[in-house]
């Protein structure tokens, strides 16, 4: 079983934040990092240093959408302060949706908010990938 992560964070979110809360993400739907094909976020966050170097150090592949493609998909909980300012009512759900190539059907772990010592947010969501 392949499964994509989906992340948003706050602006400078630390390292140790972006990591415990998708290792928590895993945690709460019984998977280990083995089981991750990839991270995928909102391409605003490009340059987001706990995000490129999460991707690194887990030698996951990280796939961009921007707010346009991100705002197509349904998702089962849609945010109006995301939408303010990412311009899209979801980013780690709708990201692992489109990452993973499924529909709702294949979100296995909805919306999970986390915060860190650093006192900044992540957010979580993994869809499953479908099996060729």
């Amino acid at each position: 079983m392949k499964v994509m992560v989906g992340v948003g964070c706050d602006r400078d979110v630390a390292f140790a934040t972006l990591n415990e809360s998708v290792l928590l993400g895993l945690q709460r739907v019984g998977l280990t990092e083995g089981a991750v094909a990839g991270l995928a976020t909102i391409d605003k966050k490009n340059d987001e240093v706990a995000v490129l170097e999460l991707a690194e150090v887990k030698g996951w592949p990280l796939f961009f959408f921007d707010a346009a493609q991100l705002s197509q998909v349904p998702v089962p909980n849609p945010s109006e302060t995301v939408r303010r300012y990412m311009g899209t009512p979801a980013v780690s759900e709708a990201a692992a949706l489109l990452a993973a190539g499924v529909g709702l059907e294949g979100l296995i772990l909805e919306k999970f908010k986390y915060r860190g010592a650093d006192r900044k947010h992540a957010t979580v969501s993994i869809a499953l990938m479908k099996e060729n």
